[in-house]
């Protein structure tokens, strides 16, 4: 058994780290509740944006966390074109065929990643990347915490902006049911456009945290894809809060189980696994299941 100190300290650390969890699987979420699309490229998208974050880095010096301020909108415009020209007339010919483009990307991705800045382990420096903050006797990473207050952020805001403006109600219309939503006048093609564009530029943000707080190779999207496949089921298919709850369970599961000496930080995946497979079993929608 661990300590209490190292106990409560693996506690916070792994609810913060859930907030990391949660943001790289944040536009997976959102995509799939509005589209029920399966996203396979999400993962190479969250490497483009840590790859553009460490160019901005490396020719103009700009911090990481303000580079977000220009990376966002640019994965937003770099996610238009992919649904608008290449999903959108697939949407009506069954999950199979946007399933296998995405695939098909994310196979481009790699290599386009590996043809360009090559195989090796890159991160993005920052005096933050690596601090710690001492609070209440606990040693607690300084950017997990701030990946936790984006996770709250982003959360929050994309649900008061679907709640509580125009295109957010067409987004929750062509949701729930498209067919109708056409009829009434939405655009729906227009609305998935919009929505795999903000997925993408969620997963340029997430990029640029797991590039600070780890590193990054042209293989990266992989792992965190199928963690944020984890964090979006454990969560319930489509629902925002259900990710970040979903993302703080998982990153709560991993932290606290390896801190016990039997079992070590080897198995951090392997506990997460089985936590995901036991909450399914209980809970096979998940804790929610719909865009909220």
């Amino acid at each position: 058994m661990p300590t209490g100190h190292a106990f409560a300290e693996a506690l916070v650390n792994g609810l913060l780290l859930g907030g990391l969890f949660a943001v790289t699987a944040l536009g997976l979420s959102l995509v799939f509740g509005v589209m029920r699309l399966i996203n396979v490229v999400h993962g190479e998208l969250l490497v483009l944006g840590a790859y553009l974050s460490w160019l901005l880095l490396r020719h103009t010096g700009i911090d990481p966390l303000l580079g977000i301020l220009v990376v966002a909108p640019a994965m937003f415009l770099i996610g238009l074109p992919i649904q608008r020209v290449l999903l959108n007339p697939l949407m009506g010919s069954g999950a199979e065929a946007p399933l296998l483009t995405t695939f098909g990307l994310s196979i481009i991705g790699q290599n386009l990643f590996l043809l360009f800045w090559s195989a090796d382990t890159r991160s993005l420096q920052a005096s933050y990347g690596t601090a710690s903050a001492h609070v209440l006797g606990l040693d607690v990473p300084v950017i997990y915490a701030i990946s936790f207050a984006f996770a709250v952020a982003l959360t929050t805001g994309t649900q008061v902006f679907i709640r509580q403006t125009s295109l957010g109600r067409q987004i929750r219309a062509s949701a729930e049911d498209p067919a109708a939503a056409e009829v009434l006048g939405v655009d729906v093609g227009r609305v998935y456009t919009f929505t795999y564009g903000l997925g993408a530029a969620f997963a340029g943000i997430g990029g640029i945290l797991v590039g600070l707080a780890f590193s990054f190779t042209p293989s990266t999207g992989t792992p965190y894809l199928l963690t944020g496949f984890a964090v979006v089921v454990l969560g319930g298919l489509g629902s925002l809060k259900g990710t970040l709850l979903g993302g703080l369970i998982l990153g709560v599961v991993e932290s606290v189980g390896a801190s016990f000496p039997q079992v070590g930080d080897g198995y951090r995946d392997f506990i997460g696994l089985v936590t995901f497979l036991v909450i399914l079993a209980i809970r096979p929608r998940g804790l929610f299941g719909r865009v909220d």
